[in-house]
């Protein structure tokens, strides 16, 4: 299973990106597609997940500034992040996380210990 980001970049705060998701390889038709984002000195954080049954997580932190979305004909997904500030500025992972047909997607994938598939991750700066 391969999983590959795109998108990070540098940004002023007040301005977008949009990080992008592929993930080839995965037999399994049920999986959450999460976004993370690691902080050094920080716990990882999710920031937004989306699942094939379209099922979505967006943490208080970012929501209303971020919308995760995921394509599930192509395998693709992608983070929205919109009126970025500085405390945004990380490492972004997308990562992928079957679930069983006899779990919610969320039940199962919650946390981000569940996804098992990551990316190599990709770097956001934010400027103020």
């Amino acid at each position: 299973v391969q999983v590959t980001e795109s998108g990070g970049g540098s940004v002023q705060a007040g301005g977008s990106l949009t990080l992008s998701c592929e993930v080839s390889g995965l037999t399994e038709s049920r999986y959450c597609l999460g976004w993370f984002r690691d902080v050094p000195g920080m716990e990882r954080e999710m920031v937004g997940t989306r699942c094939t049954n379209s099922a979505t997580i967006i943490p208080d932190s970012v929501k209303g500034r971020f919308t995760a979305s995921k394509d599930n004909m192509k395998h693709t997904g992608s983070l929205q992040m919109d009126r970025l500030e500085p405390a945004d500025a990380g490492t972004y992972y997308c990562a992928a996380c079957p679930y069983p047909m006899s779990r919610t997607s969320l039940s199962a994938c919650r946390t981000w210990s569940s996804y098992i598939h990551w990316g190599q991750g990709t770097q956001v700066i934010v400027s103020s």
